[in-house]
């Protein structure tokens, strides 16, 4: 979350480190203190120091360690599982080698130095000299380990701490490099490489996923608003300095199947332009790619084909400076439960390059737009509040500073219709600079935020346009709704295909049906007559005569697809 509103790759870096390492040094100060406290000569006769530098040494390798191996794996149980058995296997290992060859003397010395370069022997190694040393103390009476005691050719402590901290040094730069280019998408380099030959029939996949993707192209009957989007798409990526924030080129995510399961194809050749000072909603009903495109586009996962470019940057290899530019607002919201509505501001618009009085101001605003001022609820812990103003605080977080795209996941939910209509006020501001992507199951929250909206289902964009060019498009029928006892159905029905002889049935449940009139052949003066003559004979609860909403756009357009879909 840091990362997409800005920070450093080099500070995000170094703040986890730390973590880990003020973590580590806490518990390895209170190992020691326990372990002497009850009278352990291990931990009582050898020098605190050298035990300190030891242990010391070695934590830092082992986070070293784990920040390097984690660059290599996408999915935190199958790190974990191979950690234990790492940990496990290697500590088992060298728990009973190193006696052994120490104490056999067959073993070469210098091959047991060799084996040292493992961490786990050089932590045994390090353990077995210093119990033999407050084993001999406990025996003669004598001190412990000592610095002096270093320089003893059979001591092999100070092999182990030239080698430990070495190792750090060498794999300390090492293991930074893997993480900014996993992070940044470096495609060419040597992560990605390495990655590359570790996958199992890389250029199989690929040429399946192409092909399916040409499949589509041929098959899938495109419509004259995708194709003539997907034009300016072409245009745009031939000229520079276009004009647009978010350039989207055949993105496509697919998420390999396991087990003999087959692949999903969450993402199909999805191409959009976004200019600046436009809000484009996305549509669509659960599963149909929403999520998949946002992820992508805020650095989440990774195309499996396709491109898109922020501000020019692309996803693939500058995701970097694509996060200096880019705020988020995701679908749940990510604060520090004992900070202020405030200080997430404070900390967020410092990460935008905000600081003195230019903040003050910023924060200042952002909480006046989200209705946090009143009641000194920008000064209470985000513990206390309710779900609408953590909602509305992640909205000002998203647009807090100069950030030129922002991405917003439902970002009304759970708020009342005042702090929602309020909020809708702040993002219309907030577009007059930048580009706003919006997700959105409301559709009178598309209709009065977006400039224009995309309805997505399995993947592929099915329509695009103004939600008013929408709406004439699909849009050439009256929605008749009436209620009556269930005996009287049929005469609703009657009256729905005299007014209409393609009226479509759309709705019925406990006497209440909705038909379709085409305006074609409607005109609402004979709705009025007719229903004013059916009030004669039958009892009518209720009825409503409506134009086609937004809501009956995106039902329309989904069922159509999805009725496409199983007919292909």
């Amino acid at each position: 979350m840091m990362k997409m509103h800005g920070l450093g790759n080099g500070p995000y870096w170094i703040i986890y480190y730390a973590y880990f390492l003020i973590l580590s040094t806490v518990y390895l100060v209170l190992f020691v203190i326990f372990g002497a406290l009850i009278g352990l000569n291990f931990f009582k006769t050898n020098d605190y120091s050298i035990q300190f530098v030891f242990f010391f040494s070695f934590i830092n390798l082992q986070i070293v360690l784990s920040f390097l191996a984690a660059t290599f794996f996408s999915k935190v149980n199958t790190a974990q599982a191979i950690a234990y058995l790492y940990i496990f296997g290697s500590g088992l290992m060298a728990g009973s080698l190193i006696r052994n060859f120490l104490e056999g003397g067959k073993f070469p010395r210098n091959w047991i130095t060799v084996l040292e370069i493992i961490p786990a022997f050089s932590l045994y190694r390090g353990l077995y000299e210093l119990s033999q040393y407050a084993i001999r103390a406990s025996e003669t009476g004598n001190p412990g380990m000592r610095w002096s005691d270093l320089n003893d050719r059979t001591n092999g402590m100070r092999d182990v701490l030239i080698i430990i901290i070495v190792e750090w040094l060498v794999l300390l730069p090492v293991a930074y490099y893997f993480d900014y280019a996993a992070s940044v998408g470096n495609s060419s380099g040597l992560l990605s490489i390495i990655k590359r030959l570790l996958r199992k029939n890389p250029t199989w996949r690929r040429i399946a996923v192409n092909e399916v993707a040409d499949n589509d192209v041929h098959v899938e009957m495109e419509k004259l608003d995708i194709i003539k989007e997907r034009e300016t798409v072409d245009q745009v990526l031939q000229q520079r300095n276009s004009g647009y924030a978010v350039v989207c080129d055949d993105l496509k995510k697919v998420y390999h199947g396991k087990d003999g399961n087959p692949d999903k194809y969450a993402v199909r050749g999805l191409s959009l332009a976004l200019p600046y000072g436009e809000c484009l909603g996305i549509l669509g009903p659960n599963g149909a790619g929403k999520s998949s495109f946002i992820s992508m586009m805020i650095g989440f996962s990774k195309p499996t084909s396709g491109n898109a470019f922020v501000q020019d940057f692309s996803i693939h290899t500058d995701m970097e400076n694509v996060y200096n530019s880019m705020g988020v607002c995701p679908q749940n919201d990510m604060l520090w439960e004992m900070l202020t509505g405030r200080e997430h501001l404070q900390f967020y618009g410092r990460l935008k390059s905000l600081s003195g009085s230019a903040l003050d101001l910023a924060v200042e605003e952002s909480l006046r737009s989200v209705n946090l001022l009143l009641g000194g609820a920008a000064d209470k812990q985000v513990r206390k509040y309710s779900g609408g103003m953590k909602r509305r605080l992640s909205v000002a977080i998203s647009l807090i500073g100069d950030a030129k795209v922002v991405y917003m996941d439902e970002p009304s939910t759970g708020l009342d219709p005042a702090s929602r209509k309020s909020l809708w006020t702040a993002v219309k501001q907030a577009k007059q600079d930048r580009a706003i992507i919006l997700t959105t199951h409301s559709m009178e929250e598309a209709e009065v935020l977006c400039d224009r909206l995309c309805i997505m289902v399995d993947g592929r964009l099915q329509c695009i346009g103004r939600p008013k060019e929408l709406i004439a498009r699909y849009g050439g029928y009256y929605v008749l709704t009436m209620t009556t006892s269930s005996e009287f159905e049929r005469e609703v029905e009657d009256l729905a295909l005299k007014l209409s002889q393609n009226a479509r049935k759309v709705y019925h449940l406990s006497g209440t049906q909705k038909y379709e009139l085409s305006k074609q052949e409607v005109r609402i003066a004979d709705v009025f007559m007719a229903v004013e003559n059916l009030k004669r004979r039958v009892e009518v609860q209720a009825w409503g005569l409506a134009d086609t909403t937004m809501e009956d756009v995106f039902v329309k357009v989904a069922t159509g697809a999805q009725s496409s879909d199983e007919l292909s």
